[in-house]
Protein backbone atom coordinates (compact mmCIF):
# COMPACT_ATOMS: atom_id res chain seq x y z
CA UNK A 1 0.00 0.00 0.00
CA UNK A 2 1.12 3.55 -0.67
CA UNK A 3 1.71 5.83 2.29
CA UNK A 4 -1.18 8.05 1.15
CA UNK A 5 -3.61 5.12 1.06
CA UNK A 6 -2.43 3.93 4.49
CA UNK A 7 -2.91 7.37 6.03
CA UNK A 8 -6.42 7.72 4.61
CA UNK A 9 -7.33 4.18 5.68
CA UNK A 10 -6.15 5.00 9.21
CA UNK A 11 -8.35 8.10 9.31
CA UNK A 12 -5.41 10.50 9.33
CA UNK A 13 -5.86 14.01 7.95
CA UNK A 14 -3.62 14.13 4.88
CA UNK A 15 -1.96 17.02 3.10
CA UNK A 16 -1.12 16.90 -0.58
CA UNK A 17 0.51 19.56 -2.73
CA UNK A 18 1.62 19.77 -6.33
CA UNK A 19 4.65 20.34 -8.48
CA UNK A 20 4.87 21.10 -12.20
CA UNK A 21 7.60 19.45 -14.28
CA UNK A 22 10.01 21.90 -15.92
CA UNK A 23 9.69 23.18 -19.46
CA UNK A 24 13.00 21.55 -20.32
CA UNK A 25 15.27 18.88 -18.91
CA UNK A 26 16.76 20.59 -15.84
CA UNK A 27 15.25 18.78 -12.84
CA UNK A 28 17.36 20.53 -10.19
CA UNK A 29 14.75 23.26 -9.47
CA UNK A 30 12.04 20.61 -9.10
CA UNK A 31 14.10 18.69 -6.55
CA UNK A 32 14.80 21.93 -4.68
CA UNK A 33 11.10 22.71 -4.71
CA UNK A 34 10.23 19.24 -3.41
CA UNK A 35 12.37 19.91 -0.32
CA UNK A 36 9.92 22.70 0.63
CA UNK A 37 6.99 20.31 1.02
CA UNK A 38 7.22 20.18 4.80
CA UNK A 39 4.32 18.31 6.40
CA UNK A 40 3.02 17.03 3.05
CA UNK A 41 1.83 13.43 2.72
CA UNK A 42 2.17 13.15 -1.07
CA UNK A 43 2.97 15.42 -4.02
CA UNK A 44 0.96 15.60 -7.24
CA UNK A 45 3.09 15.75 -10.37
CA UNK A 46 1.00 17.63 -12.90
CA UNK A 47 0.55 16.48 -16.51
CA UNK A 48 0.95 19.37 -18.96
CA UNK A 49 -1.20 21.43 -16.60
CA UNK A 50 -3.41 23.98 -18.30
CA UNK A 51 -2.51 22.29 -21.60
CA UNK A 52 0.97 23.82 -21.43
CA UNK A 53 3.78 21.59 -22.69
CA UNK A 54 6.28 20.45 -20.06
CA UNK A 55 8.49 17.49 -19.28
CA UNK A 56 6.66 14.18 -18.83
CA UNK A 57 4.83 13.88 -15.52
CA UNK A 58 5.80 10.20 -15.41
CA UNK A 59 9.50 11.03 -15.76
CA UNK A 60 9.51 13.53 -12.89
CA UNK A 61 7.26 11.38 -10.69
CA UNK A 62 9.59 8.41 -11.18
CA UNK A 63 12.66 10.44 -10.24
CA UNK A 64 10.95 11.92 -7.18
CA UNK A 65 9.64 8.52 -6.11
CA UNK A 66 13.14 7.08 -6.36
CA UNK A 67 14.46 9.92 -4.19
CA UNK A 68 11.96 9.12 -1.44
CA UNK A 69 9.14 11.57 -2.19
CA UNK A 70 5.66 10.03 -2.18
CA UNK A 71 4.06 11.08 -5.46
CA UNK A 72 0.62 11.20 -7.04
CA UNK A 73 0.99 10.81 -10.79
CA UNK A 74 -1.47 12.89 -12.76
CA UNK A 75 -2.44 11.40 -16.10
CA UNK A 76 -4.77 13.07 -18.60
CA UNK A 77 -6.71 11.75 -21.58
CA UNK A 78 -5.99 14.84 -23.67
CA UNK A 79 -2.59 13.81 -25.06
CA UNK A 80 -2.76 10.00 -25.27
CA UNK A 81 -4.85 7.28 -26.84
CA UNK A 82 -5.78 4.14 -24.89
CA UNK A 83 -2.60 2.32 -25.87
CA UNK A 84 -0.36 5.11 -24.61
CA UNK A 85 -2.36 5.47 -21.40
CA UNK A 86 -2.00 1.75 -20.65
CA UNK A 87 1.71 1.87 -21.43
CA UNK A 88 2.29 4.84 -19.15
CA UNK A 89 0.33 3.24 -16.31
CA UNK A 90 2.38 0.05 -16.57
CA UNK A 91 5.51 2.19 -16.72
CA UNK A 92 4.42 4.01 -13.56
CA UNK A 93 3.92 0.69 -11.77
CA UNK A 94 7.40 -0.41 -12.78
CA UNK A 95 8.79 2.60 -10.89
CA UNK A 96 6.75 1.84 -7.78
CA UNK A 97 4.25 4.64 -8.32
CA UNK A 98 0.86 3.68 -6.88
CA UNK A 99 -1.04 6.94 -6.34
CA UNK A 100 -2.82 8.25 -9.44
CA UNK A 101 -5.03 11.23 -10.25
CA UNK A 102 -6.82 10.37 -13.47
CA UNK A 103 -8.18 13.31 -15.43
CA UNK A 104 -9.73 14.19 -18.77
CA UNK A 105 -7.48 17.26 -19.05
CA UNK A 106 -7.92 20.81 -20.28
CA UNK A 107 -8.46 21.22 -24.02
CA UNK A 108 -5.27 22.00 -25.91
CA UNK A 109 -6.78 25.17 -27.40
CA UNK A 110 -6.45 26.81 -23.97
CA UNK A 111 -2.72 26.10 -23.65
CA UNK A 112 0.56 27.33 -25.08
CA UNK A 113 0.29 25.18 -28.22
CA UNK A 114 -3.32 25.69 -29.32
CA UNK A 115 -2.75 24.03 -32.70
CA UNK A 116 -2.01 20.70 -31.03
CA UNK A 117 -4.61 18.06 -31.88
CA UNK A 118 -6.29 16.74 -28.72
CA UNK A 119 -6.85 12.99 -28.41
CA UNK A 120 -9.55 12.30 -25.79
CA UNK A 121 -9.77 8.67 -26.89
CA UNK A 122 -11.14 8.02 -23.38
CA UNK A 123 -12.66 10.21 -20.70
CA UNK A 124 -11.76 10.15 -17.02
CA UNK A 125 -14.43 7.57 -16.13
CA UNK A 126 -13.24 5.22 -18.87
CA UNK A 127 -9.64 5.78 -17.77
CA UNK A 128 -10.61 4.68 -14.26
CA UNK A 129 -12.31 1.58 -15.74
CA UNK A 130 -9.19 0.78 -17.74
CA UNK A 131 -6.99 1.17 -14.66
CA UNK A 132 -9.23 -1.21 -12.73
CA UNK A 133 -8.80 -3.71 -15.55
CA UNK A 134 -5.01 -3.46 -15.40
CA UNK A 135 -5.18 -4.04 -11.63
CA UNK A 136 -7.27 -7.14 -12.35
CA UNK A 137 -4.51 -8.41 -14.66
CA UNK A 138 -5.86 -7.71 -18.13
CA UNK A 139 -5.45 -4.97 -20.72
CA UNK A 140 -8.33 -3.10 -22.30
CA UNK A 141 -9.08 -5.89 -24.77
CA UNK A 142 -8.92 -8.63 -22.14
CA UNK A 143 -5.40 -9.93 -22.80
CA UNK A 144 -3.53 -11.06 -19.68
CA UNK A 145 -0.63 -9.08 -18.26
CA UNK A 146 2.73 -10.54 -17.31
CA UNK A 147 2.92 -8.83 -13.93
CA UNK A 148 -0.03 -6.99 -12.40
CA UNK A 149 0.19 -3.34 -11.27
CA UNK A 150 -1.05 -2.10 -7.92
CA UNK A 151 -2.55 1.39 -7.87
CA UNK A 152 -4.44 3.76 -5.60
CA UNK A 153 -6.53 5.62 -8.20
CA UNK A 154 -8.02 9.02 -7.49
CA UNK A 155 -10.22 11.44 -9.39
CA UNK A 156 -11.12 15.13 -9.41
CA UNK A 157 -14.37 16.84 -8.48
CA UNK A 158 -15.75 20.36 -8.31
CA UNK A 159 -18.05 20.70 -5.27
CA UNK A 160 -19.37 24.11 -6.35
CA UNK A 161 -20.43 23.00 -9.84
CA UNK A 162 -24.09 23.48 -10.71
CA UNK A 163 -26.41 21.78 -11.17
CA UNK A 164 -25.06 19.83 -8.21
CA UNK A 165 -27.04 16.70 -8.97
CA UNK A 166 -25.61 16.42 -12.48
CA UNK A 167 -22.06 16.93 -11.22
CA UNK A 168 -22.54 14.33 -8.52
CA UNK A 169 -23.83 11.73 -10.99
CA UNK A 170 -20.41 11.79 -12.64
CA UNK A 171 -18.68 11.60 -9.26
CA UNK A 172 -20.71 8.49 -8.44
CA UNK A 173 -19.74 6.97 -11.80
CA UNK A 174 -16.08 7.58 -10.98
CA UNK A 175 -16.52 5.74 -7.69
CA UNK A 176 -18.19 2.84 -9.52
CA UNK A 177 -15.24 2.79 -11.91
CA UNK A 178 -12.68 2.55 -9.12
CA UNK A 179 -11.89 6.02 -7.76
CA UNK A 180 -10.67 5.55 -4.18
CA UNK A 181 -10.14 9.19 -3.26
CA UNK A 182 -11.09 12.61 -4.61
CA UNK A 183 -9.15 15.84 -4.81
CA UNK A 184 -11.38 18.85 -5.38
CA UNK A 185 -10.91 22.07 -7.22
CA UNK A 186 -10.28 25.10 -5.03
CA UNK A 187 -13.10 25.59 -2.53
CA UNK A 188 -13.44 28.70 -0.37
CA UNK A 189 -16.75 28.16 1.39
CA UNK A 190 -17.30 25.60 4.12
CA UNK A 191 -20.98 25.19 3.27
CA UNK A 192 -20.21 24.05 -0.29
CA UNK A 193 -17.69 21.49 0.93
CA UNK A 194 -20.03 20.22 3.63
CA UNK A 195 -22.77 19.63 1.05
CA UNK A 196 -20.37 17.67 -1.14
CA UNK A 197 -18.86 15.61 1.69
CA UNK A 198 -22.30 14.77 3.08
CA UNK A 199 -23.35 13.52 -0.36
CA UNK A 200 -20.15 11.44 -0.50
CA UNK A 201 -20.74 9.69 2.84
CA UNK A 202 -22.79 6.77 1.42
CA UNK A 203 -20.04 6.16 -1.15
CA UNK A 204 -17.35 5.81 1.53
CA UNK A 205 -14.60 7.54 -0.47
CA UNK A 206 -12.34 10.15 1.21
CA UNK A 207 -12.36 13.75 0.01
CA UNK A 208 -9.29 16.00 -0.09
CA UNK A 209 -10.29 19.66 -0.35
CA UNK A 210 -8.51 21.97 -2.77
CA UNK A 211 -6.93 25.01 -1.06
CA UNK A 212 -5.59 27.70 -3.37
CA UNK A 213 -3.19 30.38 -2.18
CA UNK A 214 -4.49 33.69 -3.57
CA UNK A 215 -1.89 36.44 -3.50
CA UNK A 216 -4.01 39.51 -4.25
CA UNK A 217 -7.45 40.83 -5.06
CA UNK A 218 -6.34 41.16 -8.68
CA UNK A 219 -5.52 37.45 -8.79
CA UNK A 220 -8.89 36.61 -7.23
CA UNK A 221 -10.76 38.61 -9.86
CA UNK A 222 -8.73 36.98 -12.63
CA UNK A 223 -9.68 33.54 -11.32
CA UNK A 224 -13.36 34.50 -11.14
CA UNK A 225 -13.40 35.81 -14.70
CA UNK A 226 -11.14 33.28 -16.43
CA UNK A 227 -11.04 29.94 -14.63
CA UNK A 228 -14.21 27.84 -14.97
CA UNK A 229 -15.37 26.30 -11.73
CA UNK A 230 -13.43 28.65 -9.45
CA UNK A 231 -15.38 31.26 -7.48
CA UNK A 232 -13.63 33.42 -4.90
CA UNK A 233 -16.35 34.96 -2.69
CA UNK A 234 -16.70 38.74 -2.72
CA UNK A 235 -15.85 39.08 0.96
CA UNK A 236 -12.49 37.37 0.41
CA UNK A 237 -11.74 39.58 -2.59
CA UNK A 238 -12.48 42.60 -0.40
CA UNK A 239 -10.18 41.31 2.34
CA UNK A 240 -7.35 40.94 -0.15
CA UNK A 241 -7.97 44.39 -1.64
CA UNK A 242 -7.90 46.07 1.78
CA UNK A 243 -4.91 44.18 3.14
CA UNK A 244 -1.66 46.07 3.60
CA UNK A 245 0.13 42.79 2.83
CA UNK A 246 -2.03 40.81 0.36
CA UNK A 247 0.25 37.76 0.40
CA UNK A 248 0.02 37.52 4.20
CA UNK A 249 -3.76 37.89 3.93
CA UNK A 250 -3.88 35.13 1.29
CA UNK A 251 -1.89 32.86 3.60
CA UNK A 252 -4.33 33.67 6.42
CA UNK A 253 -7.31 32.77 4.20
CA UNK A 254 -5.66 29.49 3.19
CA UNK A 255 -4.89 28.73 6.85
CA UNK A 256 -8.53 29.36 7.80
CA UNK A 257 -9.65 27.00 5.03
CA UNK A 258 -7.33 24.26 6.27
CA UNK A 259 -8.70 24.77 9.81
CA UNK A 260 -12.34 24.19 8.88
CA UNK A 261 -11.43 21.45 6.40
CA UNK A 262 -10.12 19.40 9.32
CA UNK A 263 -13.70 19.27 10.64
CA UNK A 264 -15.28 18.50 7.28
CA UNK A 265 -13.16 16.23 5.09
CA UNK A 266 -10.18 13.89 5.09
CA UNK A 267 -7.42 16.17 3.87
CA UNK A 268 -6.38 19.25 1.93
CA UNK A 269 -4.65 19.69 -1.40
CA UNK A 270 -2.51 22.82 -1.34
CA UNK A 271 -2.07 24.74 -4.58
CA UNK A 272 0.63 27.32 -3.82
CA UNK A 273 1.69 28.07 -7.42
CA UNK A 274 5.41 28.51 -6.91
CA UNK A 275 5.21 29.59 -3.28
CA UNK A 276 5.82 26.20 -1.71
CA UNK A 277 7.91 27.90 1.00
CA UNK A 278 4.60 29.23 2.39
CA UNK A 279 3.25 25.74 3.12
CA UNK A 280 4.47 25.65 6.75
CA UNK A 281 2.71 28.97 7.41
CA UNK A 282 -0.50 27.69 5.86
CA UNK A 283 -0.36 24.53 7.95
CA UNK A 284 0.67 26.31 11.16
Amino acid sequence: MSYLSEQLADGQFVVTAEIAPPKGTNLAPAFDEAKKFVGVTAVNVTDNQGANMRLSSLALAARLQQSGTETILQLTCRDRNRMALQSDLLGAASFGIENLLLLSGDHSKFGDQPDARPVFDLDSVQLLDMTAGLMAGVDMVGKPLNGVPRFFPGAAANPVAEPFELMFQKVAKKVESGARFFQTQAVFERRAMERFVNAMLPLGVPVIAGVLLIRSGKMARFLNHNIPGVKVPDDLVERLDKASDPMAEGIAIARETVAWAKDVCQGVHLMTLGHEDKIPEILA
